[in-house]
C-alpha cells in the first residue's frame, strides 16, 4: 500500500500499443526507481507487449486495454449514468391459491 504506482495512458483508436512503447514506459519507471506501473490504452496491446510485461521480474506492469477499461468503468460506475431502468414482472402464484 505504500508503493508509488506510475501511470501512462494512450488515447489511440486504430493503433495497437506495441512492445517499444511499453519498454519506454518501463525505462521511465526504472529511472524513477519505481517498481509498479499501469499502462492504459483505449485501443489494444500487441501480443509482444503483453508477453514482455508477463516476463518482467524487477517491475510489475498492469496493462489495461480499451475493453478492460470499459469493464472497469461499468463495474465502478465511472463516467456513466443510468439512462433507463426496466422493471420485470412475474406472476405470484401464491396469490391465486385458495386457502
Amino acid at each position: 500500500g505504500l508503493d508509488r504506482i506510475y501511470l501512462q495512458a494512450k488515447r489511440w483508436n486504430n493503433t495497437t500499443v506495441g512492445r517499444p512503447e511499453v519498454q519506454k514506459f518501463v525505462g521511465a519507471l526504472a529511472g524513477k526507481g519505481a517498481m509498479k506501473g499501469i499502462f492504459i490504452t483505449t485501443s489494444t496491446f500487441t501480443k509482444e507487449a503483453i508477453i514482455y510485461c508477463e516476463n518482467l521480474t524487477s517491475q510489475k506492469i498492469v496493462l489495461i486495454d480499451g475493453n478492460k477499461l470499459v469493464e472497469l468503468m461499468v463495474e465502478f460506475n465511472i463516467g456513466l449514468y443510468t439512462e433507463q431502468i426496466y422493471e420485470i414482472k412475474k406472476i405470484d402464484l401464491d396469490y391465486f391459491l385458495d386457502d
